[in-house]
């Protein structure tokens, strides 16, 4: 964001979105680390580098089923073993012929030598034979058992995975701050780990406020409005990594509203209120929480930010424990928006993860789009990758249509403060949502 667009903002009386959004993250904490097992660990976010403490693979193996032998056996003969040289071309040629003095499966612990001349029969994943160097695919020989008749001669170290050719023991396997995905569960337990330090993913409590709400399952008469906002912020929250919670409808009642905060402190890591944060009226969440309630923390600040759709943000504490609190917009597709500027980015820094942001690109606008003056809005779009390289966006519905443009959309064209038109051709900002399609 320009320094222009700055001054444009605070002129209109609103806080910009990047300092907005600093003031809040820098009041946030990762969560305290915690040992958990392997098993539990996928979907936390590393609290701490981890180091491979052995090798993986742990010992020479075969990486094929074939026969494992000296590569100068087969490559330059040897005498008395009935030696003819090799060439491609398979049976019908010349050929090398070896005794076959055993079979190693996956389980074969004793060691073994070869000696000239010989060579053992061996599964994929079995160990290696001391002065092995080279594993002759069945399908290049007769598939013999007391002799073994080769037609085609592989590489010296073909079919030999030597030990800690993937993974030598000190490797840093993931830093801090990486995801713990199913792969690298695979690799921590490959390399002898059962326990990591991990940050716990958020608890995140997501309530809907206002007396006009009414629960899913029916269609809204007038004075009643059907609740969206709290099904897709717990759908949002989980998307994001955390354990989300839908607690449903809350009225405009004071007590009410103070008395379910304070109960959801007790589980909650971060909670997110839906609606009420405006200066209307019926806004009682802004009205109620922007209070100090004695020995209770607060109050919650509410923020007009140049944000499109939905100016008014609301940032704090709440209880004895001071958990943090997001009150976002109650139009939905202000909702929305609002979860993914500040609540998204607030659920990653508690988890620990980095970057705490959507990846952006940077892309060739398809069509003519406008957007209000002093406002950074967030339209959804439609990202896909140009043949030829780069990022083409589409822009879709927007403004007071977000909510149905975001069920389309699998990234945000982003127009700043400044930007009341961008022409078809220009290349804009793009955060990708990266949806699962």
């Amino acid at each position: 964001m320009t320094a222009t667009a700055d001054a444009e903002a605070a002129e209109n009386g609103l806080t910009p979105l990047a300092d907005y959004l600093g003031s809040v993250l820098r009041r946030l904490r990762a969560l305290p680390p915690l040992d958990l097992d392997l098993t539990q660990a996928y979907g936390n976010v590393l609290a701490e580098d981890v180091v491979a403490p052995h090798s993986f693979p742990a010992f020479d193996q075969s990486a094929v089923d074939g026969y494992a032998a000296r590569w100068e056996d087969i490559a330059g003969g040897v005498r008395g073993v009935g030696y003819v040289p090799a060439q491609s071309g398979g049976p019908g040629g010349r050929t090398v012929r070896l005794n076959v003095v055993g079979d190693l499966g996956a389980a074969s612990w004793r060691p073994v030598r070869l000696t000239p001349g010989s060579c053992f029969s061996v599964a994929a994943g079995a160990p290696l034979p001391i002065a092995a160097d080279v594993v002759v695919p069945v399908e290049w020989t007769d598939q013999g058992m007391a002799a073994v008749e080769i037609f085609r001669v592989p590489k010296r170290g073909y079919g030999v995975r030597r030990a800690g050719a993937e993974v030598p023991a000190g490797t840093v396997l993931a830093r801090a701050g990486t995801y713990v995905s199913p792969a690298l569960v695979a690799v921590l337990a490959a390399t002898g780990i059962g326990h990591v330090v991990v940050r716990p993913s958020p608890r995140v409590v997501i309530v809907a406020t206002g007396d006009e709400l009414v629960d899913v399952g029916r269609g809204s008469q007038p004075g009643q409005v059907v609740d969206a906002n709290s099904h897709a912020l717990t759908a949002a929250a989980a998307e994001a990594g955390a354990l989300a919670y839908r607690v449903g409808i809350c009225d405009d009642d004071p007590e009410g509203l103070r008395g379910l905060l304070e109960d959801q402190t007790l589980r909650a890591d971060l909670i997110i209120t839906t609606g009420g944060t405006g200066t209307g009226p019926g806004d009682m969440v802004r009205r109620i929480l922007s209070r100090r309630e004695g020995s209770r923390a607060g109050p919650v600040t509410f923020t007009d930010v140049a944000l499109y759709p939905g100016t008014a943000l609301g940032f704090g504490t709440v209880g004895a424990e001071e958990v943090p609190v997001v009150c976002l917009p109650g139009d939905p597709g202000a909702a929305m928006i609002g979860f993914e500027v500040l609540a998204r980015p607030a659920i990653n820094l508690l988890a620990g993860a980095e970057p705490v942001f959507r990846p952006s690109v940077r892309a060739h606008l398809l069509e003519t789009v406008s957007s209000p003056a002093g406002l950074r809005e967030f339209r959804p779009a439609h990202v896909a990758e140009r043949r030829g390289g780069g990022y083409t966006v589409q822009p879709l519905n927007g403004g007071p249509f977000t909510l149905s443009g975001l069920a389309e959309a699998n990234g945000l064209l982003v127009l700043g403060e400044r930007v009341t038109a961008a022409a078809a051709g220009s290349t804009v900002d793009v955060l990708l949502l990266d949806r699962r399609r």
